[in-house]
């Protein structure tokens, strides 16, 4: 029955028996407390009553005179009734009753445990047992004119049980009770809205099924997924992640600098905003990656990091702008090779067999001779195909691409591949195109490449004699989205060449001036450290 009620009711009984219970263990000792006091008043009031008895003469004098004891039963009745006590006992030294309410027991000794130090000069007040209920009773010595000893006085009040106590408060307490009550049923159920208001207004049983299928959903995604609290405690970790990231064992709990210090995951709480597709090294592992807050009634309460593997990526860009490429200067190469066998069969038609043998031998010799520099001196077929494209590409749109003679790579930087060269070369030599073919009334139109690589450095200079980069438009060339080419461009080639000068620690130089050209130069270190990749988060920009 408990497991069907609402949170809020739970939460509701719950406070509110906390609420009572407190009540009772409160007014249990509260109760303890007034009887105590109790207790003392009266035993005070006692002690005054039976010195009162034991200092009247017809007491004092009655218990040596025989004649005179009926007077004292009289007396002690007067005094009980006044003074409104349970009884008042006058004993002489033999402990003989000489007083009490039950005529029947006067004459008779007492046999009281606790009556011994009254018949020795004390004075007391003690708590006894009795038929009627618990008594408490005060003792006084009666003394003669001659300070002897000669009896006790004994006066007794059956003290109230708890009910009794209970029922002689004030009214002021019951309200004080009703009141308590009334606002804890009032404060237990505020609460309980209040805690299933934070809880989006769910049941357990609902957040407990939203988070074995968050979890469930988590782990069944084929990107990367982890988010963090806002101290930067690991919440989710998804069997993706862990196999990208090589990470064993469970992770949760655990703060992401500990086990991923080069995640960059805790830099969103302090920027509180997203970034998205940047391309990022960490753990060894290649990854692009979109990191967002995670922000709950306005507040960043923390950040979320979902990631792809760059490989899966970065083959995407590449057909993005390598196989377009080679496409294109298929076509190319197909009207090329077309309108050269249409001249060759003309001079034969014409009886030129000669001209024509020497035209084949020519146009082969240059093929050849091209291909056979790129293949030597650039060890990397997917940028020399790239690099054929691009020249075959250039003689259709009337832009001669030369290849400078002294060009060689050997090998890549490290953290750099054959996919970033592709990506590299490619946007930089079709926005040279772009910004030659924006010049209609220009005959002469250039663009120059040099590749060139020592132990240390390799660097890559592209430069055109286009209509060059606006200085305002400079500083602005490298952001995510921006173009200058309309609904044509996408603003994204020369962001994906700032993250690849970025992965490399590299540094990229623009010159440019208006209606004469724009060159790019790039550098690499054939090895890169940490230090210099964030050395060069913060200057690439256009010179």
């Amino acid at each position: 029955m408990l497991q069907r009620l609402k949170i809020s009711w739970k939460i509701t009984i719950f406070s509110f028996s906390i609420v009572v219970f407190s009540l009772l263990i409160g007014g249990t000792i509260l109760v303890g407390s007034i009887v105590s006091l109790k207790e003392e008043e009266l035993g005070r009031r006692l002690l005054v009553t039976a010195r009162t008895v034991a200092q009247m003469p017809e007491v004092t004098e009655g218990i040596t005179a025989q004649q005179q004891q009926p007077a004292i039963q009289a007396s002690a009745e007067r005094i009980r009734i006044i003074n409104d006590v349970t009884y008042v006992v006058v004993m002489d030294q033999n402990r003989v009753r000489l007083s009490h309410p039950v005529q029947a027991i006067i004459g008779t000794p007492s046999g009281g445990a606790d009556e011994g130090p009254a018949f020795a000069e004390h004075s007391y007040v003690s708590k006894a047992k009795g038929k009627l209920g618990t008594v408490l009773r005060a003792f006084v010595p009666v003394m003669n004119a001659d300070h002897v000893q000669v009896g006790v006085v004994l006066v007794g009040q059956l003290l109230p049980s708890i009910g009794q106590v209970m029922l002689g408060l004030s009214g002021q307490a019951y309200v004080i009770l009703l009141l308590t009550l009334l606002f804890g049923i009032l404060g237990s159920w505020k609460l309980a809205q209040h805690i299933k208001l934070q809880m989006f207004e769910l049941e357990p049983h609902e957040i407990a099924r939203l988070l074995v299928e968050r979890t469930a959903t988590f782990h069944a995604m084929h990107e990367g997924v982890i988010a963090i609290d806002k101290d930067e405690r690991i919440t989710i970790f998804n069997d993706k992640a862990k196999q990208m990231l090589k990470i064993e064992g469970d992770v949760i709990g655990k703060s992401i600098r500990e086990v991923i210090p080069d995640t960059r995951l805790p830099e969103i709480l302090d920027l509180n905003h997203p970034i998205y597709n940047q391309e990022l090294h960490v753990s060894a592992a290649h990854i692009m990656s979109n990191r967002v807050p995670i922000k709950v009634n306005g507040q960043t309460v923390g950040a979320v990091a979902i990631f792809q593997d760059r490989t899966e990526v970065t083959r995407i860009a590449e057909e993005l702008t390598g196989v377009k490429t080679f496409v294109d200067a298929l076509r190319v190469q197909n009207h090329e090779y077309m309108n050269k066998l249409h001249t060759i069969g003309g001079l034969i038609q014409l009886g030129n067999k000669d001209k024509a043998l020497n035209y084949l031998f020519e146009i082969t010799e240059q093929k050849e001779e091209l291909t056979r520099f790129l293949s030597q001196n650039i060890k990397d077929d997917s940028l020399t195909g790239l690099l054929l494209g691009k020249i075959s590409r250039g003689q259709e749109l009337g832009i001669t691409v030369s290849i400078d003679r002294e060009s060689h790579l050997m090998r890549f930087p490290e953290r750099l591949d054959h996919h970033d060269f592709v990506v590299l070369v490619g946007n930089l030599v079709e926005n040279a195109f772009d910004a030659l073919q924006s010049k209609r009334d220009q005959l002469d139109k250039n663009v120059f490449i040099s590749i060139e690589q020592d132990e240390d450095v390799l660097s890559i200079l592209i430069e055109d004699n286009g209509g060059g980069i606006d200085p305002t438009v400079q500083q602005r060339i490298f952001e995510q989205g921006f173009t200058t080419k309309g609904t044509k461009g996408r603003g994204i080639g020369l962001y994906l060449l700032a993250g690849i000068v970025q992965k490399g620690a590299g540094t990229v130089r623009v010159d440019s001036v208006p209606d004469e050209g724009t060159a790019f130069m790039i550098s690499f270190p054939m090895q890169a450290s940490a230090e210099g990749i964030n050395e060069t988060k913060r200057r690439i920009s256009p010179s």
